[in-house]
């Protein structure tokens, strides 16, 4: 014990300069954390020289896209610190507005949301297929209502350029169901495609029905389409498919994972498809926000838990 409290004495007494050198080789979380072993932590985890460290290099003109009343962050007299974490807690609108960039706290590393926009959606351009319109929830000026459709087929494709270099992403289908109702889903699971464009593509099945498991919801659905519909409402669980249905987000969407990639240099695209095009059987209610892209975690949920402990001291 006293060896480990005269070696906390010794880099209590380093220069404030070199703890926040040490500490800009470090991570986000590991700044934060290290913020509460002293003072001088502290001191050097506030530190512009650390927290620049974690900034993209066009951080400036992603502030400068901001509208004044997005977020009050002056890049002039805000400190590195807020800005980082401005950019991780309101993405910016960019590619006209079609996509969304923000920064992984974790990590530092960036983000990626295609908006539905940005997206290839089969018939999407039919009134009475997709109808296209402002969402109060959605980050971006339109979202893709489904109408009626019976091949469901949404793309997505970017440079991997816009993403950090060497890193696992997954990316991930942004949706909600219609307020009203939907249909359609409950049925066939959707086949969703994720790989770099020239490679093998990794391919998986994916549920989009966010209720399929829960008895009150398929209730209720029971109650509004009995007269209605001519097939049974209820479709297989989620156990009898070997799948996990989509989780809801902190902003009211729901998501569901479609698979990872390697980043690499940055110098190829990747390719991100969602079809459901087997059953044949009518879907409409769906309302796509977009397909984000971010770092695959690599921790397990325990210390996923305990990061989040320790951002709270940010």
């Amino acid at each position: 014990m006293e060896t480990e409290g005269e070696e906390l004495g010794d880099l209590s007494f380093m220069p404030e300069g070199v703890i926040a050198n040490l500490l800009s080789l470090t991570s986000p979380i590991d700044v934060c954390r290290s913020a509460v072993v002293s003072r001088i932590f502290n001191a050097a985890a506030q530190s512009d020289f650390v927290w620049d460290r974690f900034l993209p290099p066009d951080w400036d003109v992603l502030i400068s896209q901001r509208k004044s009343d997005d977020h009050n962050v002056d890049p002039i007299s805000s400190s590195k610190k807020e800005i980082f974490f401005s950019l991780c807690n309101s993405p910016v609108l960019i590619d006209d507005g079609n996509k969304s960039l923000s920064l992984e706290k974790w990590s530092g590393k960036k983000c990626i949301m295609l908006g539905a926009r940005d997206l290839s959606v089969v018939w999407g351009d039919r009134s009475f297929c997709w109808t296209w319109y402002h969402h109060p929830r959605s980050r971006f000026v339109e979202v893709a209502g489904l109408l009626n459709v019976r091949w469901l087929e949404i793309r997505g494709r970017m440079s991997c350029r816009m993403l950090s270099p060497k890193t696992t992403y997954a990316a991930y289908f942004v949706f909600r169901m219609s307020d009203r109702n939907y249909v359609g889903f409950d049925i066939n699971p959707a086949d969703a495609t994720v790989g770099i464009v020239g490679t093998e593509n990794q391919y998986r099945s994916v549920c989009l029905d966010p209720y399929l498991d829960n008895s009150r919801r398929w209730r209720q659905r029971r109650r509004q389409h009995a007269l209605c519909l001519m097939r049974p409402l209820r479709g297989p669980s989620l156990d009898m498919l070997g799948l996990e249905g989509p989780q809801e987000r902190h902003d009211g969407w729901f998501e569901i994972e479609l698979g990872e990639f390697q980043s690499g240099d940055g110098d190829d695209e990747v390719e991100i498809a969602l079809m459901e095009v087997n059953g044949h059987s009518a879907m409409s209610g769906l309302v796509v926000e977009g397909i984000e892209i971010r770092p695959k975690p690599s921790w397990t949920s325990l210390k996923s838990w305990y990061c989040k402990i320790a951002l709270q001291y940010k």
